[in-house]
């Protein structure tokens, strides 16, 4: 199987290619598809088999489906660290070069104003890390009443560091 038989549009091929990719990996060939026809995926590999790719693909081909008047957040992925954060975003930017969406990342232990104005403008993919995502909301600076799509990435790292237990 490649690339070409997952019914991918053309901009997301392009990026694909231009990516260096040709034959998707066993877990993208089970969740894009799956994504792609709305069915919720709960997907598990090692590191390097390309999960981020198995659920940023299909997720910027729907979104690129439906046009909006104002950016609004349509889909939310939570990352327990920053590093993580910044490389999911930055695969969102590759897979998603050729396409009129917008991605953002925010996270903490930096200061926040770049992220708010950035945030201002509008974004339709949110990459973020919990602690920065609960400020921002708390801020009324992240409104998710549109978000369409929701992945958190390494969920258990999150529980098992105690990331959604709130006061």
């Amino acid at each position: 199987m490649n690339f070409n038989q997952l019914n991918l549009i053309e901009p997301i091929l392009k990026a694909v290619t231009k990516a260096g990719y040709t034959i998707p990996t066993p877990i993208q060939q089970e969740a894009i598809p799956a994504i792609m026809t709305g069915r919720d995926v709960m997907g598990a590999a090692q590191t390097g088999t390309g999960k981020t790719a198995a659920f940023a693909i299909p997720m910027l081909q729907n979104l690129s489906k439906t046009k909006r008047n104002q950016r609004v957040i349509r889909a939310l992925i939570l990352a327990p660290t920053r590093e993580l954060a910044i490389q999911i975003q930055e695969s969102f930017e590759t897979y998603g070069a050729f396409l009129p969406l917008k991605s953002l990342v925010i996270y903490g232990g930096v200061h926040q104003n770049p992220q708010t104005r950035s945030l201002q403008q509008g974004t339709d993919i949110l990459v973020a890390t919990p602690g920065r995502l609960l400020d921002l909301i708390k801020q009324k600076f992240v409104i998710l009443d549109h978000v369409e799509y929701f992945v958190q990435d390494k969920v258990f790292h999150m529980v098992q560091n105690h990331e959604f237990l709130f006061d």
